[in-house]
């Protein structure tokens, strides 16, 4: 009798665990897979040059497994668009990413006789510390081909794309409603230009982020003025009296309390391994200045916006404001203007940074360096 009742026991013993792991196999495989965060869309549009700082913060967007990089739009700014091409082109060489288009942008300030006219301006108006002309200071580039061959002593693997990057911008928001964040680097043309075409296309966006303006700060280029502003005040003023949901604006503010010193210096250059990028680096206008003098600093203005779409917590500080550019061309065209009341008919309200975390931004350069 014992025995049999060991044997039910047993046996019921057994089938409870059964039905408890049976229970437990189907939980699981019912329990939801975890899912991949879903990557940020990001255009970039800049006024392109090697490396800092334009070409660094087109290669922490397209290193970074956050961020799904969908194109480049080239605009004028430092450089003119056909340089500015061919450096967008071979930095995407360089880390084996020709997959992300790229479009060849606006080359010429709203206002006609720009170019032509900017340095009688300064003397003018004066000018503020510094006196960067971008493609104002040298002639236009026969193509962006020419400029390849010249600068890098090889032929481009990949062409810009024929498409015109305001109709890219406008496709690209409508096609991931709400999703897009545009990073714009350079001049405003590009931006301004997809505006013009079709305004509906800055509420379906989710954020543009600029390095731009000089709001509670002095100018560079002129006492008032920054110069992705300055070179094209009136695409800036459409810029940023679009609707957007939400502008973010690393301006002088805070871009000229960060910069690259010696040791930075140093220690970026022992990470980079990749030859294209050697060339670049040996190639950089700052390279000798820091080889000479172990005191000089440089700014590093466009890696902060893009160090933020990965990581917005790099703000610390910043002010919400209603903003707008000067277009008068008179002593301060070109300022950016932060109203602590309301704003003029049309302005919209933006994110002004003041102050970064460092060391967070660093970290995401040194990551982006170890990946060259």
């Amino acid at each position: 009798m014992k025995i049999w009742k060991r044997l039910l026991q047993t046996t019921c013993v057994a089938a409870l665990l059964g039905v408890t792991a049976m229970t437990v196999t189907a939980s699981a495989a019912k329990a939801p897979v975890a899912q991949a965060p879903e990557k940020i869309p990001v255009i970039l549009d800049a006024d392109m040059v090697d490396l800092f700082d334009d070409g660094v913060a087109l290669l922490i967007l397209a290193k970074s497994p956050k961020v799904d990089l969908k194109g480049v739009t080239v605009v004028i700014g430092n450089s003119w668009v056909e340089d500015g091409v061919a450096s967008t082109i071979r930095h995407l060489e360089g880390i084996g990413r020709t997959d992300i288009p790229v479009f060849a942008g606006n080359n010429t300030p709203a206002r006609p006789g720009r170019i032509e006219n900017i340095k009688a301006e300064k003397k003018l108006w004066g000018r503020g510390h510094d006196s960067h002309l971008g493609a104002a200071g040298y002639p236009r580039p026969a193509s962006w081909q020419e400029t390849y061959r010249e600068r890098y002593n090889s032929e481009p693997t990949v062409e810009p794309k024929a498409e015109d990057p305001s109709d890219f911008i406008i496709r690209t928001i409508k096609e991931n409603p709400h999703k897009v964040t545009i990073v714009g680097i350079g001049t405003g043309g590009n931006i301004a230009k997809a505006l013009e075409k079709d305004p509906s296309i800055a509420p379906l966006a989710k954020e543009i982020v600029y390095m731009a303006g000089a709001f509670l700060h002095a100018g560079n280029v002129m006492p008032t003025a920054e110069f992705n502003v300055w070179l094209d005040p009136e695409s800036a003023k459409k810029e940023y009296r679009g609707a957007w949901p939400k502008q973010t604006f690393f301006p002088l503010d805070v871009c000229e309390n960060e910069r690259i010193n010696y040791k930075n210096f140093l220690d970026l250059e022992k990470r980079v391994k990749n030859p294209v990028f050697k060339h670049m680096w040996e190639n950089h206008y700052q390279t000798p200045l820091f080889r000479n003098d172990h005191k000089f600093e440089n700014y590093i203005w466009d890696v902060l916006a893009a160090s933020y779409v990965l990581d917005p917590s790099i703000v610390t500080e910043e002010v919400f404001m209603p903003v707008d550019v000067n277009d008068t061309y008179s002593l301060s065209y070109g300022e950016t203007l932060a109203f602590a009341g309301p704003g003029p008919e049309g302005s919209q309200k933006a994110h002004i940074v003041q102050k970064i975390n460092r060391k967070k931004v660093w970290k995401i350069v040194t990551d982006t360096f170890d990946k060259l």
